[in-house]
């Protein structure tokens, strides 16, 4: 489920970004309200929080590696790796102004506050929680769906084909199109 979670936040990142990538935002510069209301818009959709294990696992990362090259120094090297990566932290703020850059240029101040008051509302935190595994449950009944109406397409098509051209068709599997080609059999 927290997998899932992630994905709402995730596709809410990827719509935002798409529409600066195509052009839909001026370079522009923005004001410290539009930040104001920008960095509250991404603490109610939490979409930074998925970068908070980046340092801590690129520490975890390079400690296992210089501890495979210098295996005498393993104490020393979490040791000095820890202390380098927690005087790294506060960079972390960099990235969260870039964030709050990236918002601000793509909604106005008021769009970025109905955004905030929103996803702050009971109904903003229940999609957040719940948004995921709905999409889930509905890409499988759109799955669902879509192989029924395959079905009745092809069934119904090959029967008014059948009074079309007055003679037996041949029915195809109404699953095949859906199916990958089998390779021939070996003779």
């Amino acid at each position: 489920m927290i997998k899932f979670a992630g994905l709402g936040r995730l596709a809410a990142a990827t719509v935002l970004l798409s529409g600066i990538a195509f052009g839909s935002v001026n370079a522009q510069e923005v004001s410290e309200d539009q930040i104001k209301a920008a960095r509250a818009a991404i603490n109610a959709l939490g979409i930074t929080n998925q970068f908070d294990n980046i340092l801590p696992n690129l520490a975890e990362q390079l400690k296992s590696t210089m501890i495979q090259a210098n295996p005498n120094f393993g104490d020393a090297i979490n040791s000095t790796v820890d202390a380098t990566a927690l005087a790294l932290a506060p960079r972390r703020a960099d990235l969260e102004r870039e964030a709050a850059v990236t918002y601000a240029k793509a909604f106005s101040a008021d769009e970025l506050k109905a955004i905030a008051d929103f996803y702050n509302s009971p109904a903003g935190k229940k999609l957040l929680k719940d948004g995921p595994l709905a999409t889930r449950e509905l890409y499988k009944a759109a799955d669902i769906w879509s192989q029924g109406i395959s079905r009745d397409l092809a069934n119904q098509s090959n029967d008014a084909l059948q009074k079309v051209v007055k003679q037996p068709v041949i029915t195809p599997d109404a699953n095949a199109a859906a199916q990958p080609a089998q390779p021939a059999p070996k003779q």
